[in-house]
């Protein structure tokens, strides 16, 4: 019987945990870790031999991700939040960041089994189409055949849609797509609010008195751009719809 791999302590002092020992410290399982090692949300491991070994840095990273995922981050959100920031770690940092996305945030995370979201959509929810779901950031795959429910009202909305007979798989496919092009209208309202109200309070040495304006304006800043994005959606989307009809109908026989 092969005994568990202990934990090494480094020069330093500081204590390095193997796979098994850094999920059970932070509260994952090891799938969850190495997914997110996968994703880029953690640093490789130091290797001796063929065992990595994780350190007090790996388990602030983990942590981090988990309440950032606790407090309705997507996955994505996550990977784009830590990407390159050496310092996404620092309470300061990360109660800045919390402060400014907090109102674009999605609904709280909710849990249930692969059984039930099938029974939700009324057809079978193989592992490759989880799996998809999984990659887009929409659901977190858990142990004992759970998920994690990362964007509630996107899965719900997509529910809707496989209600009225149209193939999942079509639907994760167009919703692919969409998320493309909502990243590039989100980048521009941001990049506007960047520019502008955030240029100047920054090049001003953040005044605190200032700081409820600013905050204000970035909760009002997006359900504006949800308005905007919405009216020309609805403008677009019967313009598509007419000339599609236009195209189908001229294909009809008399």
């Amino acid at each position: 019987m092969r005994l568990p791999l202990l934990s090494r302590t480094r020069e330093d002092g500081a204590v390095e945990l193997t796979v098994d020992q850094l999920a059970a410290e932070v509260g994952m399982t090891v799938r969850n870790v190495r997914a997110y090692s996968a994703r880029g949300l953690l640093p490789p491991p130091r290797l001796v031999g063929r065992t990595g070994f994780y350190g007090p840095d790996h388990v602030a990273r983990l942590k981090l991700v988990r309440e950032m995922l606790a407090e309705g981050y997507t996955l994505a959100a996550v990977e784009r939040s830590l990407a390159g920031a050496a310092h996404a770690a620092s309470p300061t940092v990360l109660a800045l960041h919390k402060s400014l996305l907090t109102p674009f945030l999605p609904e709280q995370p909710e849990e249930t089994t692969v059984a039930a979201l099938a029974a939700r959509v009324g057809v079978e929810t193989g592992p490759g189409l989880l799996a998809e779901l999984a990659d887009m950031g929409v659901v977190e795959l858990l142990d004992d055949e759970r998920v994690r429910v990362l964007d509630p009202a996107l899965v719900a909305a997509g529910l809707q849609v496989m209600r009225l007979g149209i193939d999942p798989a079509a639907v994760v496919h167009a919703q692919r797509k969409v998320i493309e092009l909502v990243e590039e209208a989100a980048h521009i309202y941001v990049e506007m609010f960047q520019s502008t109200l955030w240029a100047d309070f920054v090049s001003r040495g953040v005044p605190a008195e200032e700081w409820d304006r600013v905050t204000e304006a970035v909760e009002r800043l997006q359900p504006l751009a949800a308005q905007a994005l919405l009216a020309s959606f609805r403008t677009a989307m019967a313009d598509a719809a007419a000339r599609a009809y236009e195209a189908e109908a001229a294909a009809l026989p008399d």
